[in-house]
């Protein structure tokens, strides 16, 4: 099952909308590439198939991503609970360090912000999901394993 906040929603939607608004474009190119004569050598028209089939694809996979996904609500769950759409504080056990992370369901591709994106199925997702404030998680990943308290929930 896959978590989205509402935000995640959203820009998908929008995505999606991007998508749907490109075919008239695209079918354009097509009808214009036909009218150069033979197909068989017609690279413009064999790009613009192209492009219609990724572009198709993509709208599927958008469709199906939302109407199998399930939106966070985080009024609903129990105070001091990690959640998608939550922002937490760790300190890294050995070192002392803290950091922010943020649970969501689909990572922003942005490293400017002040926190991690992290995703639920990723191994720090994963150990971090349900977790309370309070409680030391271990994370298993490609670097070894590293332990975690959650000092914080910052902001839902």
């Amino acid at each position: 099952m896959e978590y989205l906040t509402a935000e995640d929603k959203e820009r998908l939607q929008q995505e999606l909308a991007g998508f749907i608004a490109k075919r008239k474009a695209i079918t354009q190119r097509i009808a214009d590439a036909r009218e150069l004569g033979d197909l068989s050598e017609n690279a413009e028209y064999h790009a613009a198939r192209e492009d219609q089939g990724m572009n198709e694809a993509r709208i599927r996979q958008i469709e199906h991503r939302l109407s199998t996904a399930v939106v966070a609500e985080t009024g609903s769950i129990p105070e001091n609970v990690v959640f998608v759409g939550m922002t937490i504080k760790l300190r890294d056990t050995k070192s002392g360090e803290e950091e922010l992370c943020r649970l969501v369901g689909e990572t922003s591709g942005r490293f400017d912000m002040d926190y991690l994106e992290v995703t639920p199925n990723s191994p720090m997702g994963m150990a971090l999901m349900k977790a309370k404030v309070g409680e030391t998680v271990r994370v298993d990943s490609r670097r070894g394993e590293k332990s975690y308290e959650i000092v914080q929930i910052v902001d839902s």
